[in-house]
């Protein structure tokens, strides 16, 4: 049995409904027609590269993706993530794990779409539409700091340890650790800073970061 029959196998047991497809070009029909809550795609595809599948997918929909693949380098997962994925998991992985993830990928899915449209003094977000304002003018953000972003405004006035961000937002083990926040927390502030929204994060000596509640 190959690993995508077994995972379907595993994901109906549980309730879901998958549809496993061969190729790169079968994945996009699919996602055109069937509109799936999730994408579970391997890289190594044939005919379409996964990451390039994986832009097409994220350029036409906020549908979530989970990349499973045997591209375990930090570069592969740098590549993947930066294409659009929502998480990552390198072969081999238990089905647990697996499930787990889809789980909290969903839950995320569904938060986003209960709460798509969240306010913290002048910042507006869109989650659907992945927009932020400040006063009415556009923040252009990448997609890392908008996630980070869209964690605090969710959670406002709450202190957050760098490793609970780094779960919540990155969803792996980023090599670094939890010290990218620190820099995500920096280049996030000096665009809301130009924007007018100074002071919107709060740093939390001996914690991490919170998101000033007016």
């Amino acid at each position: 049995m190959d690993i995508a029959t077994a995972v379907a196998l595993e994901l109906q047991h549980e309730g879901y409904d998958p549809l496993v497809v061969e190729d790169g070009p079968a994945a996009l029909a699919q996602c055109n027609a069937w509109g799936p809550d999730l994408v579970v795609l391997d890289l190594g595809l044939p005919t379409l590269d996964g990451v390039e599948v994986c832009r097409r997918i994220r350029a036409a929909s906020h549908t979530p993706i989970l990349v499973l693949t045997a591209r375990g380098s930090v570069e592969d997962r740098v590549h993947g993530l930066d294409a659009g994925a929502d998480d990552y998991m390198a072969k081999p992985f238990s089905l647990e794990e697996l499930l787990a993830r889809v789980r909290s990928t969903l839950r995320r899915a569904r938060m986003r779409d209960e709460g798509a449209v969240l306010k913290a003094g002048p910042l507006v977000l869109d989650a659907r539409a992945r927009i932020v304002t400040c006063d009415g003018a556009t923040v252009e953000l990448t997609r890392r700091e908008f996630d980070l972003l869209e964690f605090l405004m969710r959670h406002p006035g709450i202190a957050h340890s760098r490793e609970s961000i780094l779960s919540a937002v990155w969803s792996y083990d980023f090599l670094g650790g939890s010290n990218v926040i620190d820099s995500y927390v920096r280049y996030l502030r000096a665009k809301l800073d130009r924007a007018g929204g100074s002071d919107v994060i709060q740093t939390v000596r001996g914690v991490g970061y919170a998101l000033r509640v007016a």
